[in-house]
């Protein structure tokens, strides 16, 4: 079974849509990626390449996100083999782990499709995504989680933002205990990282640091039809004032 790897420390793992993302989060201190794309849709599987480039462009662990679509997690037949061939290539491609989930209409883990999803990732580390925050029963999906294998569960608490839902998140961090890591993320930087950890007792964090740049176009359309906006990207300053907030809340605990 996956189980948690032992840490010195509390891990800050970031979310990076991008090459740049990634590489920003590796200068900035992050102890690990899960790397995605369109994070304004909450996350989707990234391109072939992209996870080429990245994996060989880093030096600490890559995790990828698997999730073929926005939306709801109730997948078809035809998205489930998707996800199984994505995972297929993530293993192939020298990955160190990847996020899935999926649910069923009903809004429980979809535990025969997951268990298929776990199979094919064979011996990756495992992430159950924040298709728990949207579940019917977030203590049974846990435990449907830790049965499936998965290291860890990210998780916002069932709210917008991973400090409104740390009531929620403490609970699953206490019905955890050592079996499986629970990973707050939504909403999380420097200023409130110190407060939430003290507040759920949770060890690993999960962040974007993002920014929106400005763009580099000096052509502007009179209607830009909603496509003129620069890059978000990962921060490597961001990252490294949240690492730091993250270590001097664990040196005061």
């Amino acid at each position: 079974m996956n189980r948690p790897f032992p840490n010195p420390g509390p891990v800050l793992e970031i979310a990076a849509n991008s090459l740049a993302s990634a590489l920003a989060a590796q200068e900035g201190g992050a102890a690990r990626i899960e790397l995605c794309a369109a994070l304004e849709l909450g996350g989707l599987t990234p391109s072939p390449a992209q996870i080429a480039l990245v994996r060989e462009s880093l030096s600490i662990p890559v995790h990828v996100l698997v999730r073929p679509r926005a939306g709801d997690f109730a997948y078809s037949d035809e998205e489930h083999r998707t996800m199984l061939a994505d995972i297929a290539h993530c293993a192939a491609a020298g990955c160190d782990g990847v996020v899935v989930g999926a649910l069923t209409a009903d809004g429980d883990v979809d535990v025969a499709r997951c268990r298929e999803l776990v199979a094919v990732a064979d011996g990756l580390d495992l992430t159950f995504h924040r298709a728990i925050d949207v579940c019917r029963d977030p203590a049974a999906a846990l435990e449907a989680a830790i049965e499936l294998g998965f290291a860890r569960v990210l998780s916002s608490g069932g709210a917008a933002s991973a400090p409104a839902g740390s009531a929620r998140l403490r609970r699953l961090v206490e019905q955890a205990g050592d079996r499986i890591a629970v990973m707050p993320g939504a909403g999380i930087d420097a200023g409130n990282i110190a407060a939430l950890a003290a507040a759920t007792g949770a060890r690993e964090f999960h962040a974007s640091a993002k920014r929106v740049l400005p763009s580099r176009m000096r052509f502007a359309p009179a209607d830009a039809l909603g496509m003129a906006g620069g890059e978000t990207r990962s921060d490597a300053a961001e990252v490294r004032r949240i690492v730091e907030a993250l270590r001097r809340a664990a040196e005061a605990a």
